[in-house]
């Protein structure tokens, strides 16, 4: 009996002493204050504020196995705090004299290891088997996080450079001069930072720099492991400043490719006789045709010139033709810009699409030389049929108004232009009620003036010689009737005893 409970007690002592041996490895290993071997610290990379994709690779794994927690969480602050203060020189010209330097954190680089602190403090956290467990399972992988802010980098590089984002290009200019000489002034181009492609190239310069076999940790950047905190890193990435050119809109060689070679046609007008509200009229329209560029097959429409003036310059009281009849009005004199224009449109062989004769005789013009315009009934248009562009100037001068067309055409091939009358037309009779006038006589207001039926014809030649001849209109212009009194009631007087009322059409002026 003696001896089963002294083997009884051999055995409880023997687990005891196993147990307490068995504790005392498990808390020396949970009191453990380094770091499980082959634990590394692994770098990843995030860029915010991008719209375009950069591919980053992994930073360059810090080895912090067998440190202990304390020395390891300073060792990957150093690396962090030496990443952030790593130089990176932009590099504007070859004489170095507007290179700028900056830091990654001051180009909005911030590496956080935060997380990697937080993962080794876990070893010290809890009892001690959960100190053990979390020694048991520790990953041996903690993260080494960079963040690049692309808002805060182009700030930086703005800082540096960002004045050249205010120049603008300068276009290119074709400048007619005084003497009707064509001169070209080329223009100039504009430089943008190129933010974007800077960005790119810093993000992959120092993604190469902090990678697998990159200079970054292996001793050249002032820490092999084990350098001193502070030490400064070795200046060792160059970005050249990146500019993209911005053209102007007009270039040279789009403008020389226009072929506004030389002045092709002018004509002349005078309006010396007017009063100040029609040479007001005239100059104005005038001044909105000047420069007047026509596309080719552009369909030039003096309506879009009016519309113009009255909106920046308004027209003047000025006599306009109401229904045939000369009257003071708005805007009178604006058709002497418009059959100018048509007489030098003739001379280089245009035709019109739409064109109509005054329906009185102009004094500026002979006989179906003339374009009128009604707002909203009559235009007058044509078409660029020359191939290349066609610029209209004009220019007021002593109470005279000459159109020049600017174009291309051959130097050989000119125009001539003549009209005839083919026919009279009698003044007609307008009678209106007065009872002034005794019954069966009549009294004469005023004598009527002939009409006149116009041929207008274009020749065409080459080399001085005429090769062809052209009826290009065939306009008529009312008689102006002879007015009499009469007595009211007489025979053949309208409804009212007057003329019928017509619908007014306003030539040579616009509506109120």
């Amino acid at each position: 009996m003696k001896i089963r409970l002294h083997v009884v007690w051999m055995l409880i002592a023997g687990i005891l002493f196993a147990g307490a041996a068995g504790w005392g490895l498990v808390w020396a290993y949970a009191s453990r204050d380094t770091v499980p071997k082959g634990t590394v610290a692994l770098g990843n990379a995030e860029v915010s504020g991008s719209n375009s994709t950069i591919k980053l690779g992994g930073l360059r794994p810090i080895a912090v196995g067998g440190l202990r927690i304390d020395d390891a969480v300073r060792l990957l602050q150093r690396r962090a705090s030496q990443l952030e203060s790593l130089p990176v020189t932009f590099a504007a010209n070859d004489t170095n004299t507007q290179n700028q330097t900056w830091t990654l954190a001051e180009l909005g680089v911030k590496a956080d290891v935060g997380k990697a602190a937080a993962e080794l403090a876990k070893l010290r956290e809890g009892s001690v088997w959960q100190r053990a467990k979390t020694r048991f399972h520790f990953s041996g992988r903690l993260p080494f996080s960079v963040g690049w802010s692309k808002p805060a980098f182009v700030q930086k590089v703005r800082s540096g450079w960002g004045y050249l984002n205010a120049n603008e290009p300068a276009n290119a200019a074709r400048i007619i001069t005084s003497d009707d000489k064509i001169v070209y002034r080329p223009g100039s181009d504009a430089y943008r930072l190129d933010e974007d492609a800077m960005f790119a190239s810093t993000v992959e310069a120092v993604d190469a720099y902090t990678a697998p076999g990159g200079q970054w940790g292996d001793g050249s950047d002032g820490d092999s492991g084990a350098a001193e905190p502070g030490s400064p890193p070795v200046p060792s990435i160059r970005i050249p400043v990146a500019l993209r050119v911005v053209h102007p809109d007009v270039t040279l060689a789009r403008l020389k490719a226009e072929g506004v070679d030389r002045k092709i046609a002018a004509f002349t007008t005078d309006f010396s006789a007017s009063g100040a509200g029609r040479a007001y009229n005239v100059t104005m329209t005038a001044k909105t045709l000047n420069d007047w560029d026509l596309a080719p097959g552009e369909t030039f429409d003096f309506g879009k010139v009016i519309e113009l003036t009255t909106e920046h310059y308004g027209y003047r009281e000025a006599p306009v033709i109401v229904n045939g009849v000369l009257t003071p009005g708005i805007g009178g004199g604006i058709c002497q810009v418009s059959s100018t224009l048509y007489n030098a449109a003739l001379l280089i062989g245009l035709d019109m699409t739409e064109r109509r004769n005054h329906s009185l005789p102009v004094s500026y013009l002979p006989m179906g030389r003339d374009a009128t315009f009604a707002e909203g009934a009559i235009n007058f248009r044509f078409k660029n049929t020359t191939g290349r562009h066609l610029i209209i100037r004009t220019v007021v001068e002593g109470r005279k108004l000459t159109v020049k067309l600017f174009g291309s055409m051959p130097a050989n091939v000119s125009y001539a232009l003549d009209s005839k009358t083919v026919q009279v037309l009698d003044p007609p009779i307008k009678e209106v009620a007065s009872n002034a006038v005794p019954s069966g006589s009549k009294q004469l207001v005023s004598s009527g003036k002939p009409g006149y039926v116009v041929e207008t014809y274009r020749t065409k030649l080459v080399n001085g010689k005429a090769v062809s001849r052209t009826r290009i209109s065939r306009d008529t212009y009312k008689a102006q009737p002879a007015v009499y009194r009469v007595a009211p009631g007489t025979p053949g007087l309208p409804p009212g005893g007057g003329t019928r009322p017509k619908k007014e059409l306003i030539e040579d002026g616009i509506g109120e």
